[in-house]
């Protein structure tokens, strides 16, 4: 079987050869030169490439612009091939623009060997071989349904990349699956074996980040009454999903940086620094690119996140797999119960597939759960589902001003979702915001934008 062979361009001899008896040691094919000019003689030949290791500077200068342009000349020639920057420090934001213009990573100097690896092996197994079709009978789907256009183009994405180390971002609003393709990944991964950790850290107190991330020595603080190894030591050689990320505070998000570009933590009380071998998926259903631009989260842990990113559709985007998916949910209840399975007929299921959904699959699920709870019948009609829908007693609301045709805004539909859950509940907020699969907070902050009267 042939190497995978590595171009390595940098003017510093040292770095040269360090990284040459590195990736030699590790089995690859390296080619060197000193300047962008030797790289690009490389580009332009017949020899086989893999992937690019390219300095950012080749003069005294240190503007980081030669190694943008050679990257852009790069990418003319060979736009398949797989770009990583080599920066330091200083020139982060350069590197960050690299990784707009095509580069699919970046590395600081000095660097860590292991870290530096795992970030070549993502990036070859990624854009960089060929993996051919995948064996749809061996893929777990970890119990994701559906199958319409855009989740079948997620699907063949995850068989991609799921047996990768690549750092996945996916983004999608509350309740859209985004835990579920998480454990698809790990589970269809060299590591399914190793633990999967998952950390939410929307609900972490940021005075706490460091001691449950990386764990602390006995007495660091008070109460500190027991040595703790943090989620970091317990994904180690697994999987770490890191939930709500865009949550995060910038201190906090200083701290997750190192650990994700280094692969190395401290725990707090110790001064002993570990090594850590994790896959990092991360989740949130915040606009980070905007708030990148706002400055509320760091640029270069953005681009350090989403080397490959997974945008989850709303469940009103995917109207054809609501059939599926309540044919799951009744499964799942009558499996739980031990009783018949029931089943809603076309007028039912018409009814289901118009309803807006803010809370996504998580609001369908609680709703046909309720259905089957509520409604005594093998067969539920449209008819049987509207007193669930407005129960008697509470003041009767047309199914055309509650739920908008497909063509309304979002804002609309989720405005008269809201005012019809605060109709059934009776204005008591703890349960609309569990009916809609929302939080309080969240419910809070529509209620003001809105402008509904709490």
């Amino acid at each position: 079987m042939e190497k995978l062979r590595i171009l390595i361009a940098d003017d510093d001899e040292g770095v040269r050869s360090s990284l040459k008896l590195l990736l030699h040691r590790t089995g690859y094919e390296v080619v060197t030169v000193s300047d962008a000019a030797g790289a690009m003689e490389v580009v332009r030949s017949d020899m086989p490439l893999n992937l690019a290791l390219i300095d950012m500077n080749y003069t005294r200068a240190t503007s980081g612009d030669e190694g943008l342009v050679l990257l852009r000349q790069i990418k003319i020639f060979r736009p398949d091939l797989p770009v990583i920057l080599m920066t330091a420090w200083a020139t982060i934001a350069l590197a960050v623009k690299g990784v707009q213009a095509g580069a699919v990573d970046f590395v600081s100097k000095p660097w860590d060997n292991r870290g530096l690896l795992q970030q070549i092996r993502s990036a070859i197994d990624v854009y960089g071989a060929d993996h051919g079709e995948q064996d749809d009978s061996g893929f777990d789907r970890c119990g994701i349904i559906g199958n319409s256009p855009r989740m079948l183009e997620i699907m063949a994405t995850l068989k991609k990349i799921a047996p990768t180390d690549a750092p996945v971002l996916i983004m999608g609003e509350n309740g859209t699956g985004k835990e579920l393709i998480a454990q698809a990944l790990h589970n269809n991964s060299p590591r399914r074996t190793r633990p999967f950790v998952k950390v939410n850290l929307g609900g972490m107190s940021s005075t706490l980040f460091e001691s449950e991330m990386f764990g602390h020595k006995k007495g660091a603080f008070t109460g500190a009454v027991a040595d703790r190894p943090g989620r970091f030591a317990a994904a180690d050689t697994g999987t770490i999903f890191l939930d709500e990320i865009g949550d995060l505070d910038l201190a906090s998000q200083v701290k997750m940086l190192r650990v994700l570009q280094e692969h190395t933590y401290e725990r707090l009380g110790d001064d002993r620094v570990r090594h850590v071998d994790v896959r990092v998926v991360c989740a949130t259903n915040a606009n980070l690119p905007a708030m990148v631009a706002d400055r509320t989260f760091r640029e270069d842990l953005f681009y350090r996140i989403n080397l490959i990113t997974i945008e989850l559709p709303a469940l009103r985007d995917r109207r054809s797999d609501i059939p599926d998916l309540v044919g799951f949910f009744v499964r799942q209840c009558a499996e739980e119960s031990g009783g018949a399975e029931a089943r809603f007929d076309d007028g039912a299921m018409e009814l289901l597939k118009k309803l807006p959904y803010p809370g996504n699959i998580r609001e369908l699920r609680n709703l046909v759960r309720k259905c089957l709870l509520l409604i005594d019948k093998e067969v539920i009609s449209a008819d049987d589902l509207l007193p669930v829908l407005n129960p008697a007693g509470v003041e009767a609301v047309s199914m055309e001003s509650t739920f908008l045709p497909e063509a309304s805004t979002l804002d609309n539909m989720q405005c008269a979702a809201i005012r019809s859950a605060l109709h059934i509940h009776g204005g008591n907020l703890s349960r609309v915001a569990a009916s809609l699969g929302i939080t309080r907070q969240t419910l809070y902050r529509r209620m003001d934008k809105y402008h509904i009267d709490r």
